[in-house]
């Protein structure tokens, strides 16, 4: 495909994401799903329903030509960037004393809000897909148990709730669910086996596919990431402490992200995403420094890269290939999704202490799905554990939970702001006060 081509390709999604992610926010709505939507409208999803779209060309834009099998090799350029950069600021706004503080109540909510999805998100699978392998079906509940905790905290933030106990415990059990899944994903992308991992080095050194080998070198990885993050911690805080807030701050960051990226896929066989939230976690802990990254790299990410990537999913859907079988199936991945969620993570709330009401707010604070989930669905899709047809199932999931959970959490805290009636006080001279 020629350059001179995607320029014109670049230009549409990049105007295309803008005025649609302008329009879900006024709706109250993510800008992800603008973002989404978008390159479901300037990919072949619908236009390949009336016209043959097979031939490639500047528009419709296609994710790979069905016929050639080229690929868009500079849209998927594009788009690795841009999912690196989100997992990175996402590292990088993590708060590990916020983790502290909460203790074991936050860890309780947001174990039980992993695992239960995860287990119940296998068993769907294996219901309606008995012919998958036990990885995929796994697979399926790892992409249950990721939090988009951002349309959570808007809406808390516009009650005035976010600094509540509820709001506290939300925020930081959203933040550990990722975490979580994040390892979870990991090991089940480097045991998958065939396409499950990409590393030379954990090829070479566990042809057989051992389970224990694999999981061994995941927690290698992580010894890595933390080991080598104590010495990039303090060679930024010398560089902060002798030139703070300058460039080379946030270029430095981005090389340790980008490396950080491709020691965790090549040498230790686990996804890049999980080495650059890791390179921002690290950086995180140096929180002058972390702050000013961020700012700084979300003005490339969010202009460029990340609106690439989210509209790069909407690009590669295809209605043609929605089967009734994979409609009844995302029907009951969603509800499984958000039940799941709401159970594990409320009743467990209301095990620690808190009352129903409280119990179901944050049941329900949890419920929202975002970036995490469609990140890791694409790399499920790289590495073969689904097929390409069952990426609407997450797009529903996202579509439906940031609409759903804004809506129940204001229902919910509806009569918090009611005030009760005055009470008529009748004075010594009879007057009514």
């Amino acid at each position: 495909m020629d350059i001179v081509d995607f320029l014109f390709q670049l230009a549409l999604i990049l105007f295309s994401t803008k005025m649609l992610g302008l329009l879900a926010r006024r709706l109250g709505l993510p800008q992800v799903l603008g973002f989404i939507v978008a390159g479901l409208l300037i990919g072949p999803a619908i236009w390949e329903l009336f016209f043959d779209v097979s031939g490639g060309g500047i528009f419709p834009i296609l994710a790979q030509n069905p016929k050639t099998g080229e690929e868009n090799y500079y849209l998927k350029a594009f788009a690795e960037i841009g999912v690196i950069f989100v997992m990175f600021s996402a590292g990088l706004e993590t708060s590990i004393k916020d983790i502290k503080d909460t203790g074991i109540v936050a860890f309780v909510i947001a174990l039980c809000g992993v695992l239960l999805p995860l287990g119940c998100g296998f068993g769907i699978s294996y219901a309606f897909h008995p012919e998958w392998g036990w990885h995929s079906c796994l697979f399926i509940g790892v992409i249950m148990t990721a939090t988009s905790v951002g349309i959570t905290v808007e809406v808390l933030k516009e009650l005035g709730k976010l600094q509540t106990k509820v709001g506290t415990v939300v925020l930081s059990a959203a933040i550990i669910d990722d975490v979580l899944g994040i390892i979870v994903l990991a090991i089940v992308l480097s045991i998958a086996g065939e396409g499950g991992t990409t590393s030379p080095v954990l090829e070479a050194i566990n042809p057989d596919g051992n389970i224990a080998i694999s999981v061994l070198w995941i927690l290698a990885f992580f010894v890595f990431a933390i080991g080598a993050g104590v010495g990039f911690s303090k060679l930024f805080k010398l560089i902060e402490k002798k030139s703070p807030h300058t460039r080379r701050i946030p270029i430095l960051s981005i090389a340790v992200c980008l490396l950080y990226a491709f020691v965790a896929e090549k040498v230790f066989g686990v996804a890049d995403i999980t080495g650059a939230y890791c390179a921002g976690l690290v950086l995180s802990t140096n929180h002058a420094s972390a702050q000013y990254v961020d700012r700084r790299v979300s003005i490339g990410s969010y202009m460029i890269f990340a609106p690439i990537f989210f509209a790069s999913i909407g690009i590669k859907i295809s209605l043609a290939n929605l089967t009734l079988d994979v409609l009844w199936f995302s029907l009951a991945f969603v509800a499984v999704a958000i039940l799941t969620k709401m159970v594990g993570c409320g009743a467990s709330a209301r095990l620690l202490g808190f009352n129903n009401k409280d119990s179901v707010r944050i049941g329900v604070g949890m419920i929202a799905r975002g970036e995490v989930a469609l990140i890791v669905t694409e790399k499920g899709i790289a590495g073969g554990l689904i097929e390409s047809q069952y990426r609407v199932i997450v797009v529903m999931l996202v579509l439906v939970t940031s609409l759903l959970a804004p809506i129940l959490l204001k229902l919910l805290y509806k009569h918090d702001d009611e005030l009760p009636p005055p009470t008529k006080v009748i004075t010594e001279e009879g007057h009514v006060e």
